[in-house]
């Protein structure tokens, strides 16, 4: 974690898909999706579909130097943030994939005790509240920030911005916690807040150690 002193920070910003579950299987189907709205905007199979959007994504992130999300990937390709994401309403199904982890759950209603907590995810907010009621986390945070508050994916100097300014605290006392350094926590970290970099289940149930170790 690349932190101020532990007893500063006074709020955590999650991501969701990634960070607060992983799922192989969703991830997958994400994709396989996405391919299904692109061939239908390019006129093309969804293996062709596939193919652009893997050749796409290489590209883009040659020319910027970092990791590029699906939602960059499709409107390089013609189609819209708001379009894919009214797909993967319609289509996706993430009970089919999602297990609840209890362990999850007693992390953050321990650390919603100690700070303010939000979620700031490039899921829509329909598909967000469900997997959050599935994974028994709805209710445990002051504010969900998704994508289509302004379909602008992460990562996005305006949505943080505003995101810190409905906070209301100094970046330094704001810990971002993402599973992408390129897509959750570079400009945070840049802008001077602390980050956390959780992977999966076992490397997100250490920030309570981490927080708690000097937290009064």
């Amino acid at each position: 974690m690349s932190r101020p002193p532990v007893t500063v920070i006074r709020d955590i910003v999650f991501d969701l898909d990634g960070t607060l579950y992983v799922s192989q299987s969703f991830a997958a189907t994400i994709q396989e999706q996405a391919a299904v709205y692109m061939a239908a905007a390019r006129g093309v199979s969804p293996d062709e579909a596939q193919m652009l959007i893997d050749a796409t994504r290489i590209r883009l992130a040659e020319e910027s130097g970092t990791v590029q999300t699906l939602s960059a990937v499709c409107t390089s390709l013609g189609g819209t943030v708001r379009d894919l994401h009214a797909w993967f309403e319609q289509q996706l199904r993430p009970e089919a994939h999602l297990m609840r982890d209890e362990r999850v759950v007693a992390l953050l209603s321990h650390l919603g005790e100690r700070f303010g907590l939000y979620l700031y995810t490039n899921n829509n907010r329909v598909l967000t509240m469900r997997i959050l009621e599935y994974l028994g986390l709805d209710g445990l945070f002051s504010r969900v920030f998704a994508i289509d508050d302004a379909w602008r994916a992460k990562p996005d100097e305006g949505m943080l911005e505003r995101i810190l300014a409905t906070i209301g605290r100094a970046p330094a006392e704001v810990l971002f916690v993402g599973d992408r350094y390129d897509v959750d926590l570079r400009l945070p970290e840049q802008k001077g807040c602390p980050v956390f970099l959780s992977q999966n289940v076992e490397q997100l149930l250490r920030l309570e150690e981490l927080l708690t170790s000097d937290h009064p």
